[in-house]
């Protein structure tokens, strides 16, 4: 049978599916994690890799039979596509399933951070409550409120119509404009300034790349409103940590909901102490629903690479050779 390397224990459903079809072997974080289950295993022809994990260009090249990666996530930056290209290693992504789980948790965001469930709860808990005060952990209202969306994919997209549903007003950034999007809801494209300087809560939504790491920065959160909220359930390395936990600590913004971080699983030890921040652990698709749709598209990749055919997912990159 040929010979699969599962990166970590997933669904189930799609473990079953694997050990049936193929050799399949899971790395164990105990026995030294995936790097060391590669390099135990240099005859694997497929791989399920998760975004937690490195898949350099080393690891890629050390693996001689390897034809597909396949990533369990819509996101594929942990993976050195450059280097896959070059050896004709196939990757493929989950994207689509995962857009309405993730949408929901930005939206969930944009509620904590801005009525600050957060604290509220922590006061409840720690038996501070005293009764109903006119003063008590006043919030932000969204009906009326400008909310800025930086990347106008489905995600984008998905989140501006959950936020339109509670009276929020919608601007977009995006690479490129969406004349369909703009006449069909409504939404305005504005240039990158004119958004952080007139939301009032800054979503993002962007894939990452280098040419956008730090996007946010401390001059762009600088120029942001006084009380805006910022938002971040795309990546990491989109925004500097320092900076954001200096324009919180400095009160120049009313607050953050993060769902994802530059150094995951660290998180910056100054946005921890912080109380006019929602901080999780990336949960941008963590329903049982999608995680089990995220598995099976990747046994499915598997399945169509190791066959012969053309998985259905390819990463666009791997999409553009293939017009060529």
């Amino acid at each position: 049978m040929r010979k699969v390397i599962l990166a970590h224990r997933y669904h189930e459903e799609a473990v079953a599916a694997l050990n049936r079809e193929f050799d399949l072997v899971i790395a164990d974080g105990k026995n030294g994690g995936l790097r060391a289950c590669l390099n135990r295993h240099p005859d694997a022809e497929g791989l399920i890799s998760f975004l937690s994990d490195p898949v350099d260009a080393a690891a890629i090249s050390a693996m001689k039979k390897l034809k597909i990666i396949a990533n369990f996530a819509v996101g594929y930056n942990n993976i050195d596509i450059g280097r896959a290209l070059e050896l004709n290693v196939l990757v493929t992504h989950t994207p689509d399933v995962l857009t309405r789980a993730t949408a929901d948790l930005a939206m969930a965001l944009i509620l904590a951070a801005s009525r600050r469930l957060v604290e509220g709860d922590a006061l409840v808990r720690a038996g501070e409550f005293q009764g109903w005060q006119a003063g008590l952990l006043l919030g932000r209202e969204l009906s009326g409120a400008i909310l800025g969306i930086v990347g106008m994919g489905r995600i984008g997209l998905a989140t501006a119509l959950r936020a339109r549903a509670f009276g929020m007003k919608v601007i977009y950034y995006s690479r490129s404009a969406k004349p369909r999007i703009e006449k069909k809801y409504g939404f305005a494209r504005v240039t990158f300034l004119e958004l952080i300087r007139s939301a009032d809560v800054v979503s993002l939504h962007l894939p990452y790349s280098p040419s956008v790491h730090h996007l946010f920065s401390h001059d762009v959160f600088a120029l942001m409103k006084k009380d805006a909220i910022f938002i971040n359930t795309a990546r990491g390395q989109l925004m500097d940590e320092e900076a954001l936990a200096g324009a919180l600590e400095r009160n120049e913004l009313f607050g953050a909901g993060l769902d994802v971080y530059e150094n995951e699983p660290a998180v910056n030890a100054r946005l921890k102490k912080l109380k006019n921040t929602v901080l999780l652990p990336h949960l941008g698709s963590a329903t049982e629903s999608t995680r089990r749709q995220m598995a099976m598209m990747t046994v499915q990749a598997v399945r169509q690479a190791l066959s012969g055919r053309k998985p259905r997912h390819l990463v666009p990159e791997w999409k553009e050779r293939l017009k060529k």
